[in-house]
C-alpha cells in the first residue's frame, strides 16, 4: 500500500518548550525592552523565594545616547520592576545585588539601575501537578537495569529519578 495523504500517520516528535513558544514570546519580550524571554524565564531564580511573586519585571528602558560622531553608545538600561509598598521598601535595599545577578546571568553590564514602581504584582494562578502513580516492581527493576552501567553515582541517581518520574506520568501498562 502506498503512503498517501489519507493513510499517512503523522510523525510525533518531542520538542522543548522554548522551541514551541519561544518564537511567540520573543516579540512580546522585545516590546517590553527585553532582547529575549530568557530573563523573564529566569526571574524566579534571580529574585529568590523571598520576592518571587511579589516583585515582577516591568520593562527595560534603554537610553538613547549618541557619541560626538553620531554613533549610538551602548549604555546600561534601567529595569523597571513592580512591587507593592512594603515589598518595594525592602527590595530597594537588595536591588544592587539583584542587578549584579542579572548582569552575571546575561553575561554583560546590561542593567545599570533598577527602578521600583509601587504597584501590586499580578497574581499568577498556581498550578498543582497531578500526583504520580506508584511504579510496579518490574518498572523499578527495568529502570535500575538501564542505569546500572553509569559509573558516576550522582548521575546514576539523577537518571534513575528522571526515569521513574517519566514512567510514573504515563498510565499503567503504557511504559
Amino acid at each position: 500500500m502506498k503512503a498517501t495523504a489519507q493513510n499517512r500517520v503523522p510523525k510525533r516528535s518531542s520538542h522543548q518548550l522554548n522551541e514551541l513558544i519561544g518564537k511567540t514570546m520573543h516579540p512580546v519580550a522585545r516590546k517590553r525592552g527585553f532582547a529575549s524571554a530568557d530573563l523573564l524565564a529566569a526571574w524566579p531564580e534571580l529574585v529568590g523565594k523571598q520576592y518571587h511573586g511579589k516583585v515582577q519585571p516591568g520593562r527595560l528602558v534603554w537610553p538613547r545616547t549618541k557619541s560626538s560622531d553620531g554613533e549610538p553608545v551602548a549604555e546600561p538600561a534601567t529595569l523597571l520592576v513592580h512591587a507593592d509598598g512594603p515589598t518595594a521598601l525592602f527590595f530597594t535595599h537588595e536591588a544592587p545585588q539583584l542587578r549584579d545577578r542579572i548582569n552575571a546571568f546575561l553575561g554583560w553590564n546590561a542593567v545599570g539601575r533598577i527602578k521600583v514602581v509601587q504597584r501590586p504584582a499580578l497574581r499568577t494562578k498556581k498550578i498543582t501537578p497531578k500526583p504520580l502513580r506508584k511504579l510496579s516492581e518490574i518498572e523499578n527493576r527495568r529502570i535500575e537495569q538501564k542505569v546500572a552501567h553509569v559509573s558516576d553515582e550522582r548521575l546514576k541517581n539523577a537518571l534513575e529519578k528522571l526515569g521513574k518520574n517519566l514512567i510514573a506520568r504515563t498510565p499503567a501498562g503504557n511504559s
